[in-house]
């Protein structure tokens, strides 16, 4: 954290939907409100909450960071299944040149995003409890603020720092919990066991600060207990601490069925969809997190990115009567890329789709991985099936000879695969980026014989990962230090406890 003032961001409503420029990241920003007018009322320190969240998903840096939501696919970019295309917005994470350079703008703009809300968070906590009003909405208060603080220490955990299975001493970021003022001193780096100690700390203590909150499904960016129980079970998971994990994640996702696999295929784009439990809906004039939209559909017209291709070996994982099989389509144009059309524009003149932050899909797999992690094999099959089925894939049976864990870190890949799971779920198991170029056994292209509706074929060769090796032209390996994103050089110049 810079040692100068970060200064509260009190944003009302329509200011803080519509803000998409870098006005937001000015020392006195023009639509900044002293504390004395937000917390002067609980109603004021709720606007002021909803603006610390829209400047984390609404904040426009560049066309390549469209908020935080555009992590996700940094995340996905830099892992296995996702065969970029070299042209647009993440080339450089896919290549693995850019996120272990601290002078790169994503690099700075994460980094900005999360200390910046968090920053936030410690003021708005540390003044809540003495802003006039209605005792419960306070309480409420306190508990989004405690769990988004938690949300922000997670994923920092998640990206800057080793598994704790792989060193639980490892440095990762260094933890605050107080305003910052001019004075303030930059601390070190904590290790990675104590960021996710904080994070699991403040989700806890946010649960019974939401236990009575009732939210209105239209606003599902609203963090409530099952929102908070989800961010628990994966940092419970992720901080080995499985068989916490299990009970957190039932919770979450309790009153969210799987989807049925038509609504699978509808584009990923509702915020009302039953599964989702956590979300960013957009509107024609609040979507800058919709601007990811753009890397991800490739196949609405409107969108131009069309950059996050699926690694073809991808498409072999899936049952030919999974309900996610259907999305794959070979492209007829150009180089022959494997679409797969997950997600798609709900409203493609606007440029309009809600985002998604957290399904029960990935509860059911936190549950199961959890039990695997527990030696408890027959319930964690138990779990895994009951997403396959709800998927129409074939059911896990142990006598195949793979091993439930294995099983379950694949189905992982399948059914997140663009949520952006992929480098996290690469770090917290000590795993490694597997790719290899879509070629015949003889070295030659593949060439794919694509069905036409007519009933004809058009050849077409297939490509797929254009990037099957690190920078230094070495082979993946586990624990490479360029899965880790690098703490911006301005920082480190800034504070130089950081080098500690």
């Amino acid at each position: 954290m810079k040692k100068n003032r970060l200064l509260f961001i009190a944003i009302f409503a329509a200011v803080a939907f519509a803000a998409c420029n870098k006005d937001f990241l000015d020392t006195r920003p023009t639509n900044a409100v002293p504390d004395d007018q937000v917390f002067n009322s609980v109603d004021n320190a709720e606007t002021a909450l909803t603006g610390i969240w829209a400047y984390m998903y609404e904040t426009y840096f560049t066309f390549a960071v469209p908020g935080l939501k555009s992590l996700d696919l940094t995340s996905d970019a830099m892992g296995s299944d996702v065969a970029l295309t070299t042209s647009y917005g993440f080339r450089d994470s896919y290549t693995f040149i850019e996120m272990v350079d601290n002078t790169k703008n994503r690099v700075s703009a994460y980094w900005t995003i999360l200390y910046k809300t968090i920053d936030n968070c410690n003021n708005f906590l540390s003044k809540i409890d003495n802003v006039p009003g209605d005792d419960a909405k306070r309480k409420l208060l306190k508990g989004q603020a405690s769990a988004l603080r938690g949300f922000c220490y997670l994923t920092l955990a998640e990206f800057y720092s080793f598994g704790v299975t792989t060193n639980p001493n490892g440095k990762s970021v260094p933890v605050y919990t107080e305003p910052a003022n001019p004075s303030t001193p930059g601390k070190a780096r904590s290790t990675v066991t104590q960021v996710y100690q904080q994070a699991i700390a403040d989700l806890q203590a946010a649960l019974p600060l939401l236990a009575d909150y009732e939210r209105d499904d239209t606003r599902k960016f609203k963090i409530d207990s099952k929102v908070t129980n989800g961010l628990l079970a994966r940092a419970y998971l992720y901080s080995n601490q499985p068989a916490k994990a299990i009970d957190a994640a039932v919770a979450a996702r309790n009153g969210y069925p799987l989807m049925s696999g038509d609504d699978y295929n509808k584009g990923f784009n509702d915020a009302g969809n039953v599964e989702w439990i956590w979300a960013q809906p957009q509107t024609p004039t609040q979507n800058v997190a919709a601007s990811t939209f753009t890397f991800l559909d490739v196949s609405t017209p409107v969108s131009y990115y069309k950059s996050f291709k699926a690694d073809p070996w991808f498409q072999g994982y899936f049952d030919s009567t999974d309900v996610r099989f259907r999305l794959f389509q070979w492209s007829t144009s150009g180089p022959g890329a494997l679409l797969y059309k997950k997600f798609r524009f709900r409203d493609p003149g606007g440029m309009v789709s809600d985002v998604v932050l957290m399904r029960a899909a990935e509860m059911y797999l936190i549950e199961a991985e959890a039990y695997a992690r527990t030696n408890n094999t027959t319930k964690a099959a138990e779990v895994l099936n009951v997403l396959r089925s709800a998927r129409n894939s074939h059911l896990y049976n142990a006598a195949a000879g793979s091993s439930v864990t294995d099983t379950i870190l694949l189905e992982r890949r399948k059914e997140l695969w663009g949520e952006g799971f992929s480098l996290v779920d690469i770090i917290r198991t000590g795993g490694t980026v597997v790719r290899k170029p879509f070629k015949t056994v003889n070295g030659t292209d593949s060439i794919i014989k694509v069905p036409q509706p007519d009933g004809s074929f058009v050849n077409v060769r297939g490509v797929g990962h254009r990037t099957v090796k690190l920078p230094d032209g070495s082979a993946f390996v586990k624990n490479s230090p360029y899965y880790l994103f690098a703490i911006p050089l301005s920082e480190l110049q800034n504070n130089p406890n950081l080098n500690n």
